[in-house]
């Protein structure tokens, strides 16, 4: 996989031009994100259309029962620092803890029921978050095709929820380029981007680099290792295939058969609670994408200037 995924299909361009259209005519933003990734699943453009447009948003953080509880927890407080965000930590599978989101929608918008009008809400979030189950549930029957691969939702669609909220749900959106090449990783250790976009073995090991350091107490639980473990993300990718039979002839470990063990036991929890990014990791991440676009940018003008002397050069 390259360090930056690119995907932006033409249904989703299409949906970013609608989504523009309507936003001004909503009250508040509902943003899906996958707990164990706040920041990696958030949608830049999201921002962009929030800022554009001064809406107030809830930030749902599904897939509260796959991340680290005390994780959770701070990011919850970090993401509520911005002003106009309620954030709630949920899972679909507790009906409950899904209808809370529209208890935080009449928080933001008291105006509307004041004037005895419906609150006019978008509900927005990557593919494969969970989004259309969260509508469903919502609206108590279903509306929205719910599926485990990235992209279901294709056009936009209006619910009235019946209970003085309506929704509009949008297609799953990704950005034209994701700029951080560790969100990129993240991404496709959870599943949001298509396996075809990734090779499991760079992203195993850039997982398994990760929970060395945050987690190395659920690695040796799961793959039943030595309380000390290897000192690089290769002898560790290949211990945990050697304990699960991941061997070719000769007795070598195959990693890609390891690295798809390692990945879809991260993806449906069986690695247990785990959450792939702090707040504090991002501000430093993004520091370093800053740097490295200031140095791309510096090395293009460089070369046209070259070009540009060379061109004059040889005009003479």
């Amino acid at each position: 996989m390259s360090n930056t995924i690119q995907w932006f299909p033409g249904h989703m361009h299409k949906a970013r031009k609608e989504i523009e259209e309507v936003l001004p005519k909503i009250d508040v933003i509902i943003e899906v994100l996958d707990a164990r990734i706040p920041f990696s699943s958030e949608n830049p453009l999201i921002k962009t259309f929030r800022q554009k447009n001064d809406k107030p948003v809830v930030k749902v953080l599904n897939k509260r029962d796959l991340a680290d509880p005390e994780m959770t927890e701070r990011w919850i407080e970090h993401l509520e620092q911005d002003q106009g965000v309620k954030a709630i930590a949920i899972t679909t599978e507790q009906i409950s803890e899904v209808q809370k989101i529209t208890e935080l929608c009449r928080k933001l918008a008291p105006h509307r029921e004041e004037m005895g009008k419906n609150i006019r809400t978008m509900i927005m979030g990557i593919p494969n978050v969970g989004k259309s189950t969260i509508i469903n549930t919502l609206a108590g029957r279903t509306v929205a095709v719910t599926g485990n691969q990235p992209a279901v939702t294709r056009q936009q669609q209006r619910i009235n929820l019946q209970n003085g909220i309506v929704l509009s749900d949008t297609p799953g959106i990704l950005w034209p380029k994701v700029e951080n090449p560790h969100s990129g990783f993240r991404l496709a250790a959870t599943g949001a981007v298509k396996d075809t976009a990734m090779d499991y073995i760079d992203v195993a090991f850039f997982t398994i680099e990760y929970l060395m350091q945050a987690y190395p107490d659920l690695i040796k639980a799961r793959y039943d290792l030595d309380d000390d473990l290897p000192e690089s993300e290769i002898e560790l990718m290949e211990a945990i295939g050697r304990k699960r039979g991941c061997l070719k002839s000769g007795g070598r470990v195959d990693l890609h058969k390891a690295s798809e063990i390692l990945i879809n036991e991260l993806r449906n929890g069986t690695l247990g609670h785990i959450t792939m990014e702090r707040p504090e990791m991002i501000t430093e991440e993004l520091i370093k994408v800053a740097e490295d676009n200031e140095r791309k940018a510096e090395e293009k003008a460089k070369k046209k200037e070259e070009r540009r002397k060379r061109y004059l050069r040889n005009k003479r």
